[in-house]
């Protein structure tokens, strides 16, 4: 979104308004550092801090690095930035630009009325409800890690409960899918083992 220029767009220092109404008690063409601080003053003619020249920096370096500057055009903007003493100087350096520096927010009066709403911060909410862990998932996984002491006689159970496991965590939002998963390997490891010793046994029997 583009910077809205603030007042007076000139070159150079924002100029001060054109006339100051006559102040009671002040004589006629009375510099300006003696005018009353009610005095209405444009926004561009506001002197800058330094949190508002690094914002404009930020903005210049952020446009150079997406290429809407030149490395020249970067720089001579990066020195005025710099150097800039007012809001309208800054305003001018990001006017072209998709973001410029903004003025701190000022406390503003809502423009509906209703109750205003906290949302509750996540420390004082109460924990999600823990997801249940498929029965048949635990058991394909006890059954495949039994297959080791046991020579692999329960691989088959175990890669059945493992894919039974599996369709029912899914079905009903339910842990114990890797559970299943390493059942289901240690099962079809132990049927290859078998199979293997089948073989064998037919070829050299």
């Amino acid at each position: 979104m583009a910077v809205q220029p603030w007042g007076d767009q000139g070159h150079g220092m924002a100029k001060p308004p054109a006339s100051v109404p006559p102040v009671p008690g002040m004589p006629p063409g009375a510099p300006q550092h003696a005018v009353p601080q009610h005095v209405a003053m444009p926004q561009s003619a506001m002197r800058a801090a330094t949190a508002d020249r690094e914002r404009t920096v930020d903005v210049l370096k952020a446009a150079f690095a997406e290429g809407r500057l030149s490395a020249a055009e970067y720089g001579d903007r990066f020195d005025a930035a710099s150097t800039a003493q007012t809001y309208g100087q800054l305003a001018r350096l990001v006017a072209d630009l998709p973001s410029g520096p903004m003025v701190a927010p000022q406390m503003m009066a809502p423009t509906m009325a209703g109750p205003v709403v906290v949302p509750v911060p996540p420390t004082f909410l109460p924990p999600p409800p823990a997801r249940r862990t498929n029965a048949l998932a635990v058991t394909s996984l006890v059954l495949g890690l039994l297959c080791v002491p046991t020579g692999g006689l329960l691989g088959v159970p175990a890669v059945i409960a493992g894919h039974v496991g599996r369709r029912q965590a899914a079905e009903r939002n339910e842990d114990g899918d890797g559970m299943a998963v390493t059942g289901i390997v240690f099962g079809w490891l132990s049927i290859a083992f078998w199979a293997l010793i089948l073989t064998v046994a037919v070829m050299f029997g």
